[in-house]
Parts: structure tokens; C-alpha cells; sequence
């Protein structure tokens, strides 16, 4: 099932599809399906991320959490408290691999939540 679930999320990903609100869904179980398996898909989850931004109205806090602190843990960033540092970001994250750029400003009130 994790492969079929696999293979899926990287048609939706390669289309227009990425963009279409009824494959949320879909995408979510995906991030679900990360979080139990201790996977880590980038372009999957900041679809999800997009999603949300597009479609407010849709917006998961849990979904939105475990994406997050899955961010959080594969580079390595901690956790102080309410606080998030974002360590040697220069060096851990690759900017050329990242299609898609999320404005942290706009993740301020979404931290709140957290």
C-alpha cells in the first residue's frame, strides 16, 4: 500500500494536479503515512503546505504539526519550547532541490498554534 500511496502522490506531484484542492485528501493520508513510517517526502509536504495557503478554509493543525516537526527533525533544527532555532540553514538545506519557497512570515500565526 505504501508504494501504490507512493506512486500516486508522485503523479499528483508531476501535473497540475498538485494544485487542485480534492487531491488535499489524498495528500494528507500521505503525510499521515510519512509520519508512521518515519519517511520523509519534501515536494509532498510543501504541496500540502501550498494547499493550505491556497484553500484557508481547508487548513489541518494536525497535519500542518506533524509536517513541521518532520521539517524540523530532518534537518536538523531543535525544538527550545515555543521556540524554533534554525540551525547552519545555509548548509542543510539545498536550495536548488526546493521548486517551491514558503514565506515564513506567512508560518508566524501557524506557529502560534503549535
Amino acid at each position: 500500500m505504501a508504494e501504490t500511496m507512493k506512486q500516486t502522490v508522485a503523479g499528483i506531484l508531476k501535473s497540475i494536479e498538485r494544485y487542485n484542492p480534492a487531491n488535499l485528501q489524498t495528500l494528507e493520508r500521505y503525510v499521515e503515512m510519512q509520519s508512521k513510517e518515519n519517511t520523509y517526502d519534501l515536494e509532498a509536504n510543501l504541496a500540502v503546505l501550498k494547499l493550505y495557503q491556497f484553500n484557508p478554509e481547508k487548513f489541518n493543525a494536525d497535519i500542518t504539526y506533524v509536517t513541521l516537526k518532520h521539517w524540523v527533525k530532518k534537518y536538523g533544527w531543535r525544538d527550545d519550547g515555543s521556540l524554533i532555532f534554525i540551525a547552519n540553514q545555509d548548509e542543510n538545506i539545498k536550495t536548488k532541490n526546493i521548486t517551491e519557497k514558503i514565506e515564513f512570515d506567512h508560518l508566524a500565526p501557524l506557529m502560534a498554534l503549535l
